[in-house]
């Protein structure tokens, strides 16, 4: 091929030519493939398909045409009988609107997609993990919940991608479903089989193992070729390419105005196939194309003659037919593509498949946090107009913000048309499905605008009362509290800024104790993992579970590359859990997934408190499901079975408050602060920046993962074949101290190093029980007893290394003028 004619230059030869990679199949192989390299530690290659409308902007006949034309074919396969019987399911981001038109071939038969965004109120019918994409959670969200059950001997399931390479997503999807909805027949449709002759028999002997006929429908046949650590070459290639500087992409300072297009989209018609799209969806939908692309034909005026119809991820179909239709009834140059959140290189060079890339945040308030997106080869492809269609959930503040898509656009073209659909709402009279449904519950907080965490690292779903004054002396809460006036969670303590002295001592214990952590860390997410998987969602409770929490989701990220999704909810003693939390975690994933996760048990007051309150939830017509069982980093107490250690140790994140919590309050529910519909409530303390430890802590007990992975996986061997269930011993030690000490109230018994230390910090002390000989795990203890005048008493036979005695008869007599505790009540 010659280099100097654009024409003739394969769109993958600049990869090819680095890489070593290899393409081979059949003539027209390489017109409808091209390469580039992936921003993706699983796979280095990215195959860029010409007619799927996704990276490359392409005639809207063209891309609707090759689906149309693979459904006829499945249509001949499964016959006239079986064809209308079938059901259609395609894959989410990238064959949304290829599964669509492939259901438009076939004729007559129900589609849905899966989908990347959790609705609120639609239940699940089942979900796969896509394993080499960056993005891997897929969700099955039909409206009606029969629409993936077979329709007797013969009714075929049929699952559309845009290329079939390994086959582990496709036959893992059709193992998990089957097992939820058996049938006697699966279809596999791809535009591309690129699959190993190491792969190829594999589809035999699946279709056996299950009992069922399987069969593939392929446009293209071919195969790629990978030499020798090209993952390692081709990540290196990205990061030479990236780290070089580069034209700004974004044209002038001064983007132009857009225009808002609000379609008269047909009464009924879903937006896409999210919750399944019928037969009689398209007999509504297919007589008002004209009409919409007229709609948009005048909003364009004379002048454009070359448009781009842009899409929003999952949003495929829809403006896919709508470009097809001004294709149709226009004289002006249509292309069609779509936004995407694949990270990909972008080469300006003729043999390279992504030659621009413009980079925006994710407008639609994603669950997994916000995020890059991305809209390829539009930047400098000489677009009168580019036409953006998006439904009305992402026409969001982030959507027209300045570096918002509508800002990215502006600049390289003259005419930027916002067309809005309407979000189809499952379960709504037809006359109210084209509203947006509201938010009866705000996305989860995120730092830095809440906390010092990175915004990946926890979602909290907690409300911000950070400009309400809520602190009292320790003094006023505690009297409060013990006669009864208040509830501690309706205030908070001061914050303790601890002493130059007790710093040192943190970061000492940090150096001494971080491995050990890092090993329980280790074997609590190994357990879960190997329990609770493939995917569980941690959520921790504030906010002593949080920093353990985030632990757990980089050993899980570091040991195995996947990314835990990580929120942070409240639960108060007496008061139970968030049920607005619950609620919103349901809307979001699976309760069956959800693992709650805490620092360490004490005697075991939440343990309990948490059973009891999704029993509550449950009872009170919550979703069911939810596992109140609780994993933790210690349980000395005795009270769980999921742990990382029973030892009761030092965890450096106990000795601090807000500063190595993200800077975040304990959480606060009070009736004037939190309504029915509300979040219970955190303070940030932005103020506290130049004391924060969160970062340190975390660091510093990750990069010993490592140095303990292989104690880690002989520990887990062994405890996943003992006996770990709970023999609260803790419990029954409380009970003991609190008769013994005349306190007659376990709740002002706070067992193990972590309540010990908030007993101090946050309390009024009455007196410390240390295990005789208990070293260098109570100098944090021994120093802020004697900074609060609080005894220290030596026992034996004590199952903790120290227990907490709240002052049990607190009265404001019962401190010294200067504060400290005394004795006598």
């Amino acid at each position: 091929m010659e280099r100097g004619t654009a024409d003739v230059v394969w769109s993958g030869s600049w990869v090819a030519e680095r890489l070593g990679v290899g393409l081979v199949g059949d003539g027209e192989l390489r017109e409808l493939l091209g390469l580039a390299l992936r921003r993706n530690p699983k796979r280095a290659h990215l195959l860029v398909s010409n007619v799927l409308g996704k990276h490359v902007p392409q005639r809207p006949s063209v891309v609707y045409g090759a689906g149309v034309e693979l459904g006829r074919r499945v249509r001949a396969l499964l016959g006239e009988e079986g064809a209308p019987r079938a059901v259609v399911v395609g894959y989410a981001e990238t064959a949304t609107g290829l599964g669509h038109s492939v259901a438009d071939g076939l004729g007559g038969a129900p589609y849905l997609h899966s989908t990347r965004r959790p609705v609120p109120g639609v239940a699940r019918a089942g979900g796969f993990e896509e394993a080499h994409s960056h993005a891997t959670s897929h969700l099955l969200l039909p409206e009606d919940p029969e629409l993936l059950a077979a329709d007797g001997p013969g009714s075929a399931l049929v699952l559309v991608d845009d290329e079939f390479s390994t086959g582990n997503t496709v036959l893992n999807t059709i193992r998990a479903l089957h097992e939820r909805y058996p049938r006697d027949h699966y279809v596999i449709v791809a535009l591309v089989d690129m699959r190993s002759p190491a792969d190829r028999g594999r589809l035999t002997a699946f279709a056996a193992e299950i009992g069922a006929r399987v069969d593939l429908v392929a446009r293209n046949t071919g195969t790629v070729t990978l030499p020798d650590g090209v993952l390692e070459k081709g990540q290196a290639l990205v990061a030479e390419r990236e780290a070089e500087a580069e034209a700004p992409q974004d044209g002038p300072p001064h983007p132009r105005p857009h225009t808002r297009l609000d379609l008269p989209w047909p009464a009924g018609v879903p937006d896409g196939g999210r919750h399944g799209f019928t037969e009689a969806h398209r007999a509504l939908l297919e007589p008002a194309l004209p009409a919409l692309a007229d709609h948009v034909a005048q909003a364009l005026g004379d002048r454009p003659r070359r448009v781009l119809v842009l899409g929003f991820e999952e949003l495929m179909y829809a403006p896919l037919r709508l470009a097809t239709a001004l294709e149709e009834r226009t004289d002006a140059e249509v292309r069609y593509s779509t936004t995407t959140r694949s990270p990909v290189l972008a080469v300006d060079d003729p043999g390279y498949a992504i030659r621009t890339r413009l980079v925006f945040p994710a407008h639609d308030d994603p669950a997994d946090g916000p995020g890059e997106r991305y809209a390829y080869n539009v930047a400098g492809a000489g677009f009168d107009a580019v036409v953006l269609v998006v439904d009305s959930t992402a026409d969001t503040p982030a959507l027209h913000a300045p570096g918002g898509l509508l800002d990215r656009l502006a600049p390289h073209t003259a005419q930027v048309l916002l067309a809005v659909i309407p979000s189809y709402v499952p379960g709504a009279p037809a006359s109210e499905r084209q509203e947006e449904a509201p938010m009866q519950l705000p996305e989860p907080l995120r730092g830095p605008a809440f906390s010092s965490y990175a915004p990946d690292e926890v979602g909290w779903l907690l409300q911000d009362l950070s400009d309400t004054r809520l602190e009292a002396p320790t003094e006023e809460r505690e009297e409060a509290i013990q006669r009864g006036g208040a509830h501690y969670a309706e205030s908070l303590p001061v914050e303790y800024q601890p002493s130059a002295a007790y710093q040192e001592l943190f970061k000492s214990a940090l150096a001494v104790s971080a491995a050990r952590i890092a090993r329980a860390v280790g074997t609590v997410t190994e357990t879960v993992l190997a329990e609770r998987g493939p995917r569980p969602v941690l959520v921790s409770l504030a906010r002593a579970g949080t920093p353990v929490g985030v632990l757990m989701r980089r050993w899980a990220r570091a040991r195995h590359g996947i990314d835990l999704p990580h929120y942070a909810v409240s639960i108060v003693r007496g008061r139970g859990i968030d049920a607005n939390a619950l609620r919103w975690l349901a809307g979001h994933h699976d309760p069956a997934d959800v693992v709650f996760v805490d620092g360490w048990t004490g005697k075991g007051a939440i343990t309990r408190e948490l059973a009891a309150a999704v029993a509550e939830f449950e009872k009170a017509g919550g979703v069911a499901g939810f596992n109140p069982e609780i994993a933790v980093l210690a349980d000395p107490g005795g009270c769980v079975r999921t742990y990382g250690t029973r030892e009761d140790f030092l965890i450096p994140s106990a000795c601090l408050n807000s500063t190595v919590s993200g800077l975040i309050s304990r959480t606060v529910l009070r009736a004037d602060l939190v309504g029915p519909d509300d979040f219970h409530g955190a303070k940030f303390y932005r103020e506290l920046a130049g004391a924060d430890v969160s970062g340190l802590f975390l660091d510093t007990v990750a990069a010993r993962f490592d140095e303990v992975a292989d104690a880690v996986d002989t520990e887990v061997k062994e405890l996943l074949a003992a006996d770990r269930a709970p023999t609260w011993e803790g419990w029954a030690a409380v009970e003991r101290i609190s008769e013994e000490y005349g306190i007659h109230d376990v709740n002002l018994v706070k067992p193990g190093v972590g309540e010990t230390t908030r007993v101090l910090l946050r309390r009024v002390p009455w007196k410390i029980l240390a295990r005789r000989g208990a070293g260098p795990d109570l100098d944090h203890i021994r120093l802020l007893a004697e900074q609060r005048g609080v005894p220290v008493e030596e026992v034996d036979s004590l199952p903790y290394t120290c227990v907490g005695l709240i002052h049990p008869k607190y009265t404001r007599g019962a401190t010294g003028a200067d504060g400290k505790a005394v004795e006598s009540a």
